[in-house]
């Protein structure tokens, strides 16, 4: 058995290291040929079959360029469409799935230099949604597929079929009420006088209509019974209702609320206020948290100039003067010496200004004066530190 045969064991070992992916420097992407190691490489571009492709791709370098984009934009958005469809992606997520295949083009062969600007090119090309976020780039894929825009349309034609019908059946609902209640006499009520022959006579009242006594009872009853019925009833409203307005004037003069009743229940409202998850607010001091940014701004302080969607702010810091756009979680409050201005963050007295009076460390709360607002002159304890933070 030959050195080369495909049962040795340097084939054997040669096939194994070939698996999964190699370093990108020692890929030729016109040989579309994977080299283990630097030695490798450079035997290959000695090679006259890699000599023969560079004067082939010397004639007409835009042309191999052009392929290999397209070949490169045609793959990626194949994937994307049938392993993420519609939905929104992280756009390296979709590229390292992408490369994980041996045989994929790479893009330092292509037009674009980085993920980023491929990314960016698919949105000014219609052919994604794509949106910056503090977390990267995420692009969502639009389907422009004719039997998939039929489903689409289908799909809203019969919702406005089932709407349609459902609009009919009321409507029809409706018009058999109406005329039932058209067909329908109603019965208007009959109100007689109140009177008695003997005034020693007792009235007596038949409530069961069914139910029937003596001669004279049933008619006296028959006669006396609808009206005096109404009558008391009338009388028991009218005295009920005299009796809820002479009640209701004492209650609404003591219901009169003083300046600072209403002040305490604005109060009261602002503490039942829900707390938000974010914080940020321009013109306060904060102290830079994070270590990726290395010493040089770990646990220095900043003033913030801008709030970009609520949760990230653009810092001024105070040492140099650099800009830096940073995440709140990336961010801490910092609190001032007693007798300082602040700015509450968060909770019920949220976007007030005031004035730090005392810091107590067990419970990593401090006691302010409000200084803005309905509630000015107001001294709030139990404020916790990352509520408040010191005003540039």
């Amino acid at each position: 058995m030959g050195k080369s045969d495909f049962l040795t064991p340097k084939a054997i070992a040669n096939r194994i290291k070939s698996k999964g992916l190699q370093k990108l420097r020692w890929y030729c992407q016109m040989c579309q040929k994977q080299c283990r190691d630097e030695n490798g490489f450079k035997c290959h571009c000695m090679s006259e079959s890699h000599q023969r492709q560079l004067l082939l791709a010397s004639e007409n370098p835009q042309q191999f360029m052009d392929y290999f984009s397209e070949e490169f934009r045609n793959d990626f958005l194949e994937l994307l469409r049938r392993r993420f469809g519609t939905k929104r992606v992280h756009n390296n997520i979709v590229y390292n799935e992408y490369i994980s295949h041996r045989e994929h083009i790479h893009m330092n062969a292509t037009q674009w230099e980085t993920l980023t600007d491929f990314t960016k090119w698919l949105g000014r090309e219609g052919l994604c949604k794509v949106d910056e976020t503090p977390k990267g780039w995420y692009i969502q894929y639009i389907d422009r597929d004719p039997e998939t825009i039929r489903r689409q349309l289908e799909l809203e034609k019969k919702k406005k079929q089932d709407l349609d019908d459902e609009e009919k059946t009321a409507k029809f609902i409706e018009e058999q009420v109406r005329r039932g209640l058209e067909g329908k006499e109603q019965e208007a009520p009959v109100f007689t006088e109140l009177s008695r022959e003997n005034d020693e006579e007792k009235v007596t009242f038949n409530l069961n209509k069914g139910a029937c006594s003596s001669a004279a009872t049933s008619s006296k009853s028959s006669s006396l019974g609808p009206s005096a019925l109404t009558m008391s009833g009338t009388a028991a409203s009218v005295k009920r209702k005299e009796a809820s307005q002479g009640s209701a004037q004492p209650k609404d003069k003591k219901k009169k609320k003083s300046a600072l009743d209403e002040i305490m229940e604005i109060e009261e409202g602002k503490k039942r206020a829900s707390r938000t998850d974010y914080w940020l607010q321009p013109e306060i001091v904060v102290k830079i948290i994070t270590k990726k940014l290395g010493e040089k701004y770990h646990k220095k302080k900043g003033i913030v100039k801008e709030v970009i969607d609520k949760y990230t702010a653009v810092v001024k810091m105070i040492d140099s003067g650099d800009k830096l756009k940073l995440d709140q979680t990336h961010l801490e409050t910092v609190i001032p010496a007693p007798g300082k201005r602040i700015l509450v963050l968060n909770g019920g007295y949220r976007g007030n200004e005031g004035t730090l009076e005392s810091i107590n460390e067990k419970t990593f709360s401090a006691t302010i004066v409000i200084e803005t607002g309905p509630l000015k002159g107001r001294r709030v304890e139990g404020i916790q530190y990352e509520d408040i933070s010191k005003l540039a």
